[in-house]
């Protein structure tokens, strides 16, 4: 298969040489937001991992171009909505994911059916932390929303999050599900869901190692999208 790599920084070349050894070419890689749709005319895919104010144009040429896109970059999803109707009012393929790691997906899954347990105790707070390197632009991150919303839509108690950046000026609010958003060098990413009651706490979190599990998981999408048309996620690839 041939891939284009739109965004060649540490993700982008992890991809590659993850590919290389599954056998894949590395056909364009693309570091600078002004490229033309014709430059991935020799892909069969694009995996696209860059800044949140780039994705949405990087996503329209790959439509532009008629190539399916495997997009990585979180904190452009309030636009979700209006690309996924292009992608599918003309024919094209997109998938999404606020992570690709297998690991986390596993997560998202076990997340909401804590909270649906979770529901029927309301002595227990909910509360999130998520670590990110320093480069991470978004916070929260699209994992930690992700996360969040799977306990919006199954406890109660709660009607809204907030990412809170140390150190938090922001008043409690009992409605809200407060998410700690720390960043240090060298993090892949760490995100923790704690139900904390007066005599005890339950935790479920997730630690990446290093970005392999992401890597893998878009390479994982970029395969199984391959002569497909739609708009698909992690749920499509992944089915518990």
């Amino acid at each position: 298969m041939n891939i284009a790599l739109i965004g060649y920084g540490k993700m982008g070349k992890s991809i590659e040489k993850m590919a290389i050894e599954k056998g894949h070419q590395i056909v364009s890689k693309i570091n600078y937001p002004d490229f033309e749709p014709n430059e991935l005319n020799q892909a069969d895919v694009a995996i696209e991992f860059t800044q949140p104010d780039m994705a949405i144009a990087n996503i329209k040429k790959c439509f532009e171009a008629n190539i399916p896109v495997i997009v990585g970059t979180t904190g452009w999803y309030e636009d979700y909505p209006s690309i996924k109707k292009i992608a599918l009012d003309t024919n094209q393929t997109l998938f999404t994911a606020t992570n690709f790691s297998l690991g986390v997906n596993i997560l998202f899954h076990i997340n909401e059916k804590l909270a649906q347990i979770m529901n029927q105790f309301p002595q227990y707070n909910v509360e999130m932390t998520e670590t990110h390197h320093l480069e991470k632009k978004d916070h929260p991150s699209g994992t930690a929303a992700t996360l969040a919303e799977g306990i919006l839509n199954n406890i109660d108690r709660k009607s809204t999050y907030v990412g809170l950046i140390d150190p938090p000026s922001h008043t409690s609010n009992p409605l809200e599900l407060q998410i700690k958003c720390n960043r240090e060098e060298n993090v892949p990413g760490f995100h923790q869901v704690t139900y904390a009651s007066h005599i005890d706490e339950i935790k479920i979190s997730h630690n990446a190692i290093n970005r392999q599990g992401f890597t893998q998981g878009a390479l994982m999408a970029a395969e199984w999208i391959y002569n497909k048309k739609g708009v698909y996620t992690m749920n499509d690839l992944i089915q518990f």
